[in-house]
């Protein structure tokens, strides 16, 4: 991955819900998943169109998700045609009694690149919470142990609200016990069955940005943000602080020199989401139609829809988003936005930064006091 990527062109991961289908119960389900597969899904030999086509644009991240994927009897037949195509298909099943050791197996064996599971407690009581399920937390740590005894490179993901924001540290201190390759934290989009009351504040997710900061410097694996696009600004601002630089020119892309590495990908920009159904969003948490792949394909929607052209102008950033200088490199969840507003271009209401340009001057208050003195 590199800032030459053209996020106009192709995206950078690809993500297809291949089943709302999922046995768990998820408070925070995007899709509100039912345990019966959807008699629209895509059929077998549509999935295998569909995976010519995200081959076609050559995604680095290719991800089967749902529902839970395993409730699709031709998931493993489906994950080693993506490999035949040149893909590397990651996924992430629920943790329910169909992930089983043999079914781990089964993924490696079909050239899975990386398996996630969902991890958004520390003890039984929150996760199990969380998922709706009793013995989901327990299924979850054996999965862990048996990716990791057949060397399946494995990422655990965790839900960020205010149900389990308190129990963070607790959770980086369960994780050092695995052999982890990254750990992904959502920050919640109120879609769904996600709630509003379960929203953080933006002074609660500035609050979490610095702990999952110091993380990143602690832990043996990579952490991650997802829906959390202001945490690259908030990276570039500790970078910067922590060399002495001076102020970097953000609008004309100093973040690259500030910190090397990040990439401008937010919703329907670098990144696509392709339903049960074959309906291309920009997100799964942006759940708008910009065409379906049994119509067109992947890469004509992805590069022409006037839905993703919009989304991938910054121009069109309303409120703090469009007066902001890390604009270019964060420009908010588009989705959360959405979620809150009904206005895909408004302002992220989890950021509490202000634009340099919104900042009102303190020179005159410093002058009066002066003069006072």
């Amino acid at each position: 991955m590199n800032a030459n990527f053209d996020l106009n062109e192709s995206p950078m991961i690809v993500i297809w819900e291949t089943t709302q289908a999922c046995d768990l119960a998820c408070c925070h389900c995007r899709a509100s998943a039912q345990a019966k597969r959807h008699p629209l899904e895509l059929t077998t030999l549509e999935a295998e169109k569909l995976i010519r086509d995200v081959a076609d644009v050559r995604p680095p991240i290719f991800i089967l998700t749902g529902g839970d994927p395993l409730k699709r009897p031709d998931i493993f037949y489906l994950v080693r045609r993506a490999v035949a195509h040149g893909l590397h298909p990651a996924m992430t099943p629920s943790a329910t009694p169909l992930l089983t050791r043999e079914a781990i197996a089964d993924l490696k064996r079909a050239r899975l690149s990386r398996m996630a599971v969902s991890l958004d407690g520390s003890v039984p009581e929150i996760h199990d919470a969380f998922r709706g399920v009793p013995g989901s937390y327990a299924r979850t740590l054996d999965a862990i142990h048996w990716a990791n005894e057949f060397g399946l490179p494995i990422q655990v993901n965790t839900s960020i609200s205010r149900r389990n924001m308190h129990d963070l540290e607790n959770m980086a201190n369960l994780l050092k016990n695995f052999k982890l390759v990254l750990w992904s934290s959502f920050f919640l989009v109120p879609t769904g069955r996600a709630q509003m009351d379960d929203l953080l504040s933006a002074d609660e997710v500035e609050e979490a940005f610095g702990t999952l900061y110091r993380f990143s410097k602690e832990l043996p694996f990579k952490v991650k943000t997802t829906e959390a696009q202001h945490y690259r600004r908030y990276i570039i601002q500790q970078r910067i602080k922590s060399r002495g630089q001076g102020a970097v020119e953000i609008n004309g892309h100093g973040w690259e020199k500030a910190v090397p590495g990040l990439l401008p990908i937010n919703d329907g920009k670098g990144f696509i989401f392709i339903s049960h159904t074959g309906n291309v969003c920009p997100s799964g948490f942006l759940p708008v139609s910009a065409g379906n792949v049994r119509v067109k394909g992947l890469g004509e929607i992805y590069r022409d829809s006037p839905l993703l052209v919009s989304l991938r102008d910054t121009a069109n950033l309303q409120g703090k988003c469009g007066e902001c200088e890390y604009r270019e490199i964060c420009g908010g969840s588009r989705a959360r936005a959405f979620a809150v507003t009904g206005n895909m271009f408004a302002q992220d209401p989890c950021c509490n930064y202000i634009p340099a340009s919104m900042r009102k001057s303190e020179e005159p208050e410093a002058s009066v006091l002066a003069a006072q003195a």
